[in-house]
Protein backbone atom coordinates (compact mmCIF):
# COMPACT_ATOMS: atom_id res chain seq x y z
CA UNK A 1 0.00 0.00 0.00
CA UNK A 2 2.83 2.56 1.19
CA UNK A 3 4.58 1.90 -2.45
CA UNK A 4 2.19 1.87 -4.69
CA UNK A 5 0.87 5.47 -2.98
CA UNK A 6 4.32 6.77 -3.03
CA UNK A 7 4.87 5.56 -7.27
CA UNK A 8 1.39 6.83 -8.19
CA UNK A 9 2.29 10.30 -5.81
CA UNK A 10 5.60 10.25 -7.94
CA UNK A 11 3.97 9.50 -11.05
CA UNK A 12 1.90 12.74 -10.44
CA UNK A 13 4.77 14.65 -9.53
CA UNK A 14 6.98 14.08 -12.57
CA UNK A 15 3.83 14.36 -15.23
CA UNK A 16 1.78 17.41 -13.98
CA UNK A 17 -1.38 15.14 -13.96
CA UNK A 18 -2.94 14.26 -10.63
CA UNK A 19 -5.78 13.24 -11.37
CA UNK A 20 -5.18 9.04 -11.22
CA UNK A 21 -3.78 10.31 -7.38
CA UNK A 22 -6.72 12.32 -6.62
CA UNK A 23 -9.03 8.86 -7.99
CA UNK A 24 -7.40 6.94 -4.87
CA UNK A 25 -8.19 9.21 -2.31
CA UNK A 26 -10.84 8.45 -0.05
CA UNK A 27 -14.30 9.96 -0.63
CA UNK A 28 -14.70 11.83 1.45
CA UNK A 29 -11.34 13.91 0.54
CA UNK A 30 -12.56 13.97 -2.92
CA UNK A 31 -15.65 15.55 -1.79
CA UNK A 32 -13.34 18.57 -0.27
CA UNK A 33 -10.64 18.83 -2.57
CA UNK A 34 -9.88 18.42 -6.12
CA UNK A 35 -7.14 17.20 -8.10
CA UNK A 36 -5.97 20.91 -8.19
CA UNK A 37 -5.47 20.36 -4.33
CA UNK A 38 -3.18 17.75 -4.56
CA UNK A 39 -1.03 19.53 -7.22
CA UNK A 40 -0.50 22.48 -4.87
CA UNK A 41 0.09 20.72 -1.81
CA UNK A 42 2.72 19.00 -3.51
CA UNK A 43 4.50 21.75 -5.65
CA UNK A 44 7.47 21.83 -4.13
CA UNK A 45 7.66 17.85 -5.53
CA UNK A 46 6.89 19.14 -8.85
CA UNK A 47 9.63 16.87 -11.53
CA UNK A 48 11.32 15.41 -8.50
CA UNK A 49 11.73 12.21 -8.43
CA UNK A 50 10.70 9.79 -5.46
CA UNK A 51 11.06 6.20 -7.68
CA UNK A 52 13.94 5.11 -5.87
CA UNK A 53 11.70 3.86 -3.14
CA UNK A 54 10.62 1.05 -5.68
CA UNK A 55 13.40 -1.39 -4.71
CA UNK A 56 13.59 -0.75 -1.48
CA UNK A 57 12.14 -2.04 2.08
CA UNK A 58 9.83 0.25 3.99
CA UNK A 59 11.01 1.00 7.61
CA UNK A 60 8.13 1.34 9.83
CA UNK A 61 8.50 3.85 12.60
CA UNK A 62 5.66 2.74 14.09
CA UNK A 63 3.01 -0.91 14.11
CA UNK A 64 0.38 -0.28 11.66
CA UNK A 65 -2.71 0.81 13.58
CA UNK A 66 -6.37 1.67 13.65
CA UNK A 67 -7.32 4.83 15.30
CA UNK A 68 -10.62 6.02 16.40
CA UNK A 69 -11.84 7.25 13.53
CA UNK A 70 -11.55 3.95 12.19
CA UNK A 71 -8.57 4.93 9.43
CA UNK A 72 -5.13 2.81 9.21
CA UNK A 73 -2.10 4.57 10.17
CA UNK A 74 0.69 3.81 7.99
CA UNK A 75 4.32 5.26 9.41
CA UNK A 76 7.37 5.04 8.36
CA UNK A 77 10.67 5.77 5.81
CA UNK A 78 12.83 4.72 3.57
CA UNK A 79 16.69 4.47 3.92
CA UNK A 80 17.73 6.81 0.97
CA UNK A 81 20.70 8.85 0.76
CA UNK A 82 21.43 11.56 0.64
CA UNK A 83 17.75 12.33 2.06
CA UNK A 84 15.55 10.45 3.63
CA UNK A 85 12.34 10.06 2.35
CA UNK A 86 9.48 9.80 5.50
CA UNK A 87 5.55 9.08 5.57
CA UNK A 88 2.50 8.98 7.06
CA UNK A 89 0.36 7.83 5.64
CA UNK A 90 -3.80 7.42 6.62
CA UNK A 91 -6.35 5.14 4.90
CA UNK A 92 -10.14 5.08 5.39
CA UNK A 93 -12.53 2.56 4.31
CA UNK A 94 -14.26 3.97 1.35
CA UNK A 95 -16.10 2.49 -1.31
CA UNK A 96 -15.42 -1.31 -0.21
CA UNK A 97 -11.82 -0.33 0.39
CA UNK A 98 -8.72 1.45 2.05
CA UNK A 99 -8.34 4.27 0.16
CA UNK A 100 -5.84 7.56 1.21
CA UNK A 101 -7.17 10.19 3.43
CA UNK A 102 -4.40 11.31 4.21
CA UNK A 103 -0.58 11.66 3.01
CA UNK A 104 1.96 13.61 4.56
CA UNK A 105 5.42 12.96 2.45
CA UNK A 106 9.24 14.78 3.63
CA UNK A 107 12.40 14.49 1.79
CA UNK A 108 14.73 16.01 4.53
CA UNK A 109 18.80 15.37 4.57
CA UNK A 110 20.30 13.17 6.32
CA UNK A 111 23.56 15.07 6.40
CA UNK A 112 24.14 18.70 7.16
CA UNK A 113 24.83 19.07 3.24
CA UNK A 114 23.92 22.49 2.33
CA UNK A 115 22.95 20.98 -0.82
CA UNK A 116 20.43 18.87 0.28
CA UNK A 117 16.48 20.01 0.22
CA UNK A 118 13.92 19.45 2.02
CA UNK A 119 10.59 18.75 0.68
CA UNK A 120 7.62 18.57 2.83
CA UNK A 121 4.12 17.96 2.06
CA UNK A 122 0.91 17.61 3.30
CA UNK A 123 -2.76 16.73 2.03
CA UNK A 124 -5.54 15.66 3.99
CA UNK A 125 -9.21 15.38 4.94
CA UNK A 126 -11.12 15.62 8.05
CA UNK A 127 -12.39 11.69 8.81
CA UNK A 128 -14.72 12.46 11.99
CA UNK A 129 -17.80 12.29 9.27
CA UNK A 130 -17.06 9.23 8.61
CA UNK A 131 -17.35 7.65 11.96
CA UNK A 132 -21.00 7.44 11.51
CA UNK A 133 -20.94 5.81 8.33
CA UNK A 134 -19.13 2.40 9.51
Amino acid sequence: MVKVALLTLNDANLTGNYNVLYAKMAKPFRERFSADTLKQAFKSFAGRHIDTIAGMPTIPTEDPAIDSDGSLLLRGYFDTTPSRLSYELDYAMSEGEWKLITIDVKVRATSSSASATDLVARATADVTRMQGRK
